[in-house]
């Protein structure tokens, strides 16, 4: 049996292969974090609120990438898992808040309790105001991006 003999209704639309859907989710994670997570990390060091300008080049271990690409590539593994979930997100608002929920959340708590911990780095940046901010507000800006994003992927 396919989905075509028995039609399963979804608010999103669906990708007929998972690969294509994983690899739309790894585009729109990349690009969003191009544009939105480094977007949101540009506002908040013009507010003084990240000592760090966005679009950093300097390499990173364990391969020696730029930050940038680094972050891009796990921005697309995590829109792997947003283009996973999505579909199941309600329709209208909720949709995007949903999105901004899933950005600010799961990025966020992955980098504060296994991240940091593992490069000897505290938690949620030493539970500091602007640490404690930055995450969801950067990861929130970046779930938004990749939702928008799969959406016009998923209607090409």
């Amino acid at each position: 049996m396919t989905d075509t003999q028995f039609p399963i209704p979804h608010p999103e639309p669906r990708f007929r292969r998972p690969a294509a859907g994983a690899l739309a989710g790894f585009l729109a994670g990349f690009l969003a974090v191009l544009v939105f997570h480094q977007g949101m990390v540009g506002l908040l060091h013009l507010a003084g609120l990240v000592a760090r300008a966005p679009f950093q080049l300097q390499p990173v271990p364990p391969l020696g990438v730029p930050a940038v690409l680094s972050s891009a590539f796990w921005g697309g593994v995590w829109g792997v898992a947003l283009a996973g979930v999505a579909r199941h997100f309600p329709r209208g608002a909720g949709y995007w808040l949903a999105a901004a929920a899933f950005g600010a959340l799961g990025p966020t708590l992955v980098a504060w309790f296994v991240v940091q911990p593992l490069k000897g780095l505290p938690s949620a940046g030493g539970w500091s105001l602007p640490g404690v901010l930055v995450g969801p507000l950067v990861n929130g800006a970046w779930g938004v991006g990749a939702a928008l994003a799969l959406r016009m992927l998923r209607r090409k």
